[in-house]
């Protein structure tokens, strides 16, 4: 089974990798040229869909979306679990005009960097920690200026799946500045696809996009309130997929975080 599954998994990354090279330097040409154009506003999107297919098809990998009701008309922040690439593929066809919140290691990345640009995207340099908030700010109003809906990993990096939360200040910040509702996504994905896992496992990815949280809350009441909606959530989404069954084993450390998350479950 794992000697199948790695198969599977390389021959996905072949097909992944390979058309996301040239589809990245079809938008960044047209990108540093002409910007954002229906043309490749269409190839995002049929690169996002592809992605999800590729994954059903390849690996096994099944896609489950569900509370896209819960997204409100008009400027929003959409902030997800991010446990693993699968989390980007998925949302996507639910945000509308997305502006994702993405590492500027990317950004610098030739042609991939252009495209996402050209996209709406908005790059953070975590080396400059704070230093890094403003110029953060002044993007993300301009995409709610342009009718986009905000895309960010409140955590800023893949997290195992059932592993205690580390939510960053950006969210926050970002909240308070924008006024405006923010939507929770709790999701599971990590269970599959994992953080620099070399084989992705066959299963259903699913995501709960969940009621929004209003503008205008204190920001200690509206961190508690994120974490609250969110963590819960993929936990349960997460426990509920290992007590059907999961295709991938059960180390040590994925045992110990399930037995930690039954644990919250039963006191709260």
């Amino acid at each position: 089974m794992r000697l199948l599954q790695a198969l599977r998994t390389a021959l996905f990354y072949l097909v992944f990798i390979g058309q996301t090279a040239i589809i990245a330097i079809i938008i960044g040409i047209i990108g540093l040229i002409a910007g954002r154009t229906r043309f490749t506003w269409a190839l995002a999107r049929y690169w996002c869909w592809s992605n999800v297919q590729l994954l059903r098809f390849i690996t096994g990998l099944k896609t489950e979306i569900t509370g896209a009701e819960n997204i409100p008309p008009g400027g929003c922040i959409i902030a997800s679990k991010h446990q693993s690439d699968w989390d980007v593929f998925a949302i996507f066809p639910h945000t509308g005009r997305p502006a994702y919140i993405v590492k500027q290691e990317l950004m610098n990345i030739p042609f991939f960097g252009w495209a996402a640009r050209s996209l709406d995207c908005i790059a953070v340099d975590r080396k400059k920690g704070a230093e890094a908030i403003p110029a953060m700010m002044r993007a993300a109003h301009a995409a709610i200026d342009k009718g986009c809906r905000i895309v960010i990993f409140p955590e800023g990096t893949r997290k195992a799946p059932l592993s205690p939360p580390e939510y960053r200040q950006g969210i926050v910040r970002l909240y308070a500045e924008l006024n405006v509702p923010v939507v929770p996504v709790a999701l599971n994905s990590g269970l599959f696809w994992g953080r620099n896992s070399l084989i992705i496992w066959p299963g259903r990815g699913q995501a709960e996009i969940l009621p929004a949280i209003e503008a205008g809350l204190p920001p200690d009441v509206f961190a508690e309130r994120l974490r609250d909606a969110i963590e819960p959530r993929s936990d349960a989404l997460a426990l509920a997929a290992i007590d059907k069954g999961i295709a991938r084993p059960v180390d040590p450390a994925l045992a110990e975080r399930i037995a930690a998350a039954r644990q919250r479950r039963s006191t709260d």
